[in-house]
Parts: C-alpha cells; structure tokens; sequence
C-alpha cells in the first residue's frame, strides 16, 4: 500500500477501470467525483471512466477537455490525449495500488494525479453530472 496524498474531488488520476471489480491492465485517466473514508480511515473515491476514443461521440453524462478548444484546461487536467469523461460510467474504489498507479510520465511524482479539473471545466462538468442525476 502506498503513502499517496488524499485524493480530493476535481483530480484527474491515472487509474485501471475495473470489469466486475478486476482492474483492466491498461490504465487510463478519470476524474474524481467524490472522495469518502471509512470507518478504519481507509479512502475510496467514485472515480468516471476517462478515455481517448471516439472523443467526438458526445452524449448526455460526458464532456471532452481537448487540447485546442480548452488548452488551460487541457494543460490543467495533465493530459497527454483530447480526453473525454463518463459520469454516466462512474465506480467506487478503494484508493489503492490495487486500481491507482503513477502515470509514466509521473508529473506530480509517483502518485496516481495527472492533474485537476480547471475552473473553466466545473460549469461543464456539472452540466454532464446534471444530466445523468435526473
């Protein structure tokens, strides 16, 4: 187990999206909703599925950060890819080694963060998180 900061809501980590709780090998970005701890202080996140495919393909629930329409944003979020984030695909997780790891190119050292959603993207963001809590 490692000694990661606490996560907060708004990081974009670097995570493996489970299929029936047994993390996928390829790892992949999601934005951390929200973030809780138990009772033996032990933290879990609902963490949305992040991807860079079909990233045109835009439906109720997701929104993109892409590099020439939001380049602060996309600068913010430590992306290496036009991003696009599910909140209608959204998972709880313990936060641990188990589903998190440092990205390759680790800009934040050996944690999990790629970076933060920006200011710009909260309006987005909870226009899409809007859409899939009705």
């Amino acid at each position: 187990m490692h000694a990661w900061p606490e996560p907060t809501a708004g990081e974009i980590v670097w995570f493996h999206f489970p299929d029936n709780f047994q993390p996928k090998p390829k790892p992949r970005p999601g934005l951390i909703v929200s973030t809780k701890k138990n009772d033996a202080g032990q933290i879990f996140v609902c963490v949305a599925y992040g991807t860079s495919q079909k990233k045109d393909r835009l439906y109720n629930g997701v929104f993109r950060i892409a590099r020439g329409a939001h380049p602060a944003a996309y600068a913010s979020a430590g992306l290496s890819y036009d991003t696009k984030f599910d909140l209608r695909n959204v998972m709880e997780l313990p936060f641990n080694d188990v589903y998190f790891s440092a990205p390759p190119y680790a800009p934040h050292g050996q944690i999990p963060k790629l970076g933060t959603l920006h200011p710009s993207m909260v309006r987005i963001a909870a226009t899409a998180f809007a859409a899939v809590s009705k």
